[in-house]
């Protein structure tokens, strides 16, 4: 199975598309990390700001190891920097501290897309796991070498059905993202963080780059769930 061309293919393409974005994000990252902000404010700051501006008060902001590790989590409503975006001074640490901020406003103003997501993230996280079992068992059985109720291919249907729940919250998760950044650049506008021209220019390239991270996160899982229906024989004739 996993070696069929056509998968290889897919992973050649996901391998690219991951690979070209990573090195985007932290090239652009690099580049707006020069570029300091003339309000002088951290990134800390700058998160803790865009919360008061928008009446958040229950969420907290704290350092947290790791490269570009920054994320909200809507669960304890924290909001976690990664060293460099923590005390950076720089463009890139104001943009990505806005973007995380951004995340929490989503949470605290019921954003629907990241309602959704959430919804969907524990089906999700077995979809991605367990989905493609099912499908290739169901296939041992007999899946997809002609259309019948026998029990491989309803193995191979509800893994399908488990990995689409997988590939909708790569779907949702790009709204979600963009919505954030739209929000971090107006809002640093807004308060004066940044000014026009370099500043708000390396901005906006930093997070740009790293809305195309979901974006070919989503692309590659819809690859894979066109190819594991095809392999379930839900598209496409199969001989």
């Amino acid at each position: 199975m996993l070696l069929d061309p056509i998968y290889m293919i897919i992973m050649v393409i996901a391998l690219v598309l991951s690979g070209s974005t990573a090195f985007m994000v932290k090239n652009r990252f690099a580049k707006a990390s020069q570029i300091s902000i003339a309000s002088g404010y951290t990134g800390a700051q700058v998160a803790e700001l865009m919360l008061r501006n928008a009446g958040i008060t229950d969420v907290s902001v704290h350092e947290h190891k790791g490269f570009l590790s920054d994320h909200y989590n809507p669960m304890n409503r924290t909001l976690h920097l990664s060293p460099d975006v923590y005390k950076g001074r720089s463009a890139a640490a104001a943009g990505i501290a806005a973007h995380e901020a951004g995340h929490a406003i989503q949470h605290a103003q019921n954003y629907f897309p990241m309602w959704v997501r959430s919804a969907i993230v524990p089906v999700a996280n077995i979809g991605s796991n367990l989905g493609p079992w099912l499908i290739i068992i169901g296939i041992m059985l007999g899946a997809g070498a002609e259309m019948n109720p026998g029990i491989g291919h309803t193995l191979a249907v509800a893994g399908v059905a488990l990995f689409a729940a997988a590939t909708a919250f790569t779907l949702v998760t790009v709204p979600v993202e963009f919505d954030a950044s739209s929000r971090a650049k107006k809002q640093l506008q807004n308060l004066s963080v940044i000014r026009q021209g370099n500043e708000s220019n390396a901005v906006s390239s930093v997070l740009s780059a790293a809305a195309m991270t979901y974006v070919a996160a989503a692309i590659t899982s819809i690859l894979q769930l066109l190819y594991w229906a095809y392999k379930a024989g839900l598209i496409g004739k199969r001989r």
